[in-house]
């Protein structure tokens, strides 16, 4: 990139330039020039038909010393692009050099060519669409139970909703990377990424997520129509998720409202009309509460990862707003999704084995997360929340599960029961 530099005089004064780095040395010029052009080392007079003086040898000696000196250390661009005004670090380099393809797992087994495609959707890292998938179980569960609902058609759906779940997590990974493309180089956990180290272009990443929004369109249609109505606005939350975090302290309560939606499709999902059915109405807002704040709790610990880094580069968390009280935060939060998950099985009159198996497994599991984490370990943040989604959301999918199955063997023994009785008459 070429640094054009003006002449003053016979020198060019360095404290104009001294938030540049330059020294004054390498600002000399001789007064013939009415500027000189720095690229690479070359100098050339832009005035023609001047005569240059005898200071010229000597001046042009020194500019170039100088100027080599700066070219060779500190990068023009750095004070002249459009990046983030903060410096990189030995640590955060935007260079990948020392970036290597994975050796195991299932994507080490992939072509190369489709290595950052699977890393940008995060296929070797399969928590998040747990952690999306969940909410959807729940509320099929739930509706499974409010419905008496078929065994096949849960099943059937729940095989459609975690499909579902893998499709629109990738989405929203790329649609995060590229929001994030110009901060990601410089975190640690993120500047690997194939967005951030030039591995996937921005028009490959855009290209290559709307085949995955036309997937999971193609996952959606296969539900009830009354679903569109019901699926169709999450895409606006998908999509602006990445803004919060520059504008809130609180981005991860925009990702709860974000990964939570698949506790409202359930019911629609199993032909339960959720604004006819003020049961199922009620059932559906304190589930999708709970999964919010559920959210809102795991995130939070997750955030505690890139504290450092988010502090640095500007990205706003609930992990920075509230760093000194966290564990009070993430109490309160447990409590507020165990309140409402109970509310919702209220609802549907749900059995003992709801109650003891997903609420009491809940409480469990969150309070265990909470008093063993150590939020300034980044191994520990991460161990809990990929391990907290089994805990607790399996947890949670169990009890509704078993109540599902009571329900059903109650349900099949009246009615044997009611066979009999009319066959007696």
């Amino acid at each position: 990139m070429a640094l054009r530099i003006k002449a003053v005089g016979t020198f060019c004064p360095a404290e104009k330039f001294s938030r540049l780095g330059v020294p004054s040395r390498a600002l000399e010029v001789a007064d013939f020039f009415q500027c000189c052009s720095i690229s690479n080392s070359r100098y050339r007079p832009l005035a023609k038909n001047t005569q240059p003086t005898q200071s010229f040898a000597a001046s042009l000696a020194r500019c170039r010393s100088g100027l080599s000196t700066i070219i060779a250390s500190t990068p023009v661009s750095r004070h002249f692009s459009s990046k983030p005004s903060f410096p990189p670090t030995s640590t955060l380099d935007r260079s990948p050099v020392d970036y290597q393809p994975p050796k195991t797992g299932f994507i080490s087994y992939l072509p190369l060519s489709w290595v950052p495609y699977a890393e940008l959707i995060r296929l070797d890292k399969p928590t998040g669409t747990y952690y999306l998938f969940f909410p959807c179980i729940f509320s099929t569960l739930m509706a499974a139970s409010y419905t008496a609902s078929p065994p096949f058609a849960v099943l059937s759906t729940s095989i459609l909703f975690f499909t579902g779940a893998l499709i629109m997590r990738g989405a929203g990974c790329a649609i995060n990377d590229l929001w994030d493309r110009n901060l990601d180089p410089y975190v640690e956990r993120t500047r690997h990424r194939p967005i951030a180290r030039g591995a996937v272009s921005p028009l490959n990443a855009i290209t290559f997520t709307g085949i995955q929004l036309l997937a999971g369109l193609g996952i959606l249609l296969q539900f009830p129509v009354s679903c569109l109505i019901y699926g169709i606005p999450s895409l606006l939350l998908v999509t602006t998720y990445p803004l919060a975090k520059r504008v809130t302290h609180y981005p991860q309560f925009v990702l709860g409202l974000t990964f939570s939606w698949g506790a409202i499709m359930g019911f629609p999902a199993l032909g339960v009309s959720v604004l006819a059915d003020s049961t199922a109405m009620t059932a559906v807002a304190a589930l999708y509460a709970s999964c919010v704040s559920w959210t809102v709790l795991y995130d939070m610990i997750y955030a505690h990862m890139d504290i450092k880094d988010d502090a640095k580069v500007g990205i706003k968390s609930i992990a920075l707003r509230h760093e000194k009280g966290t564990k009070g935060v993430l109490s309160a939060l447990a409590l507020v999704q165990l309140g409402f998950l109970a509310v919702a099985g209220s609802a549907i009159e749900a059995g003992p084995m709801f109650y003891l198996g997903s609420c009491g497994s809940a409480a469990a599991t969150l309070g265990l997360m909470i008093w063993k984490v150590r939020l300034k370990e980044v191994g520990s943040c991460w161990w809990w929340f990929k391990n907290g989604a089994l805990f607790t959301g399996g947890g949670i999918a169990t009890g509704l599960l078993a109540d599902y199955m009571v329900k059903k063997y109650q349900l099949s023994s009246r009615t044997d029961k009611l066979a009999v009785e009319a066959g007696l008459s």
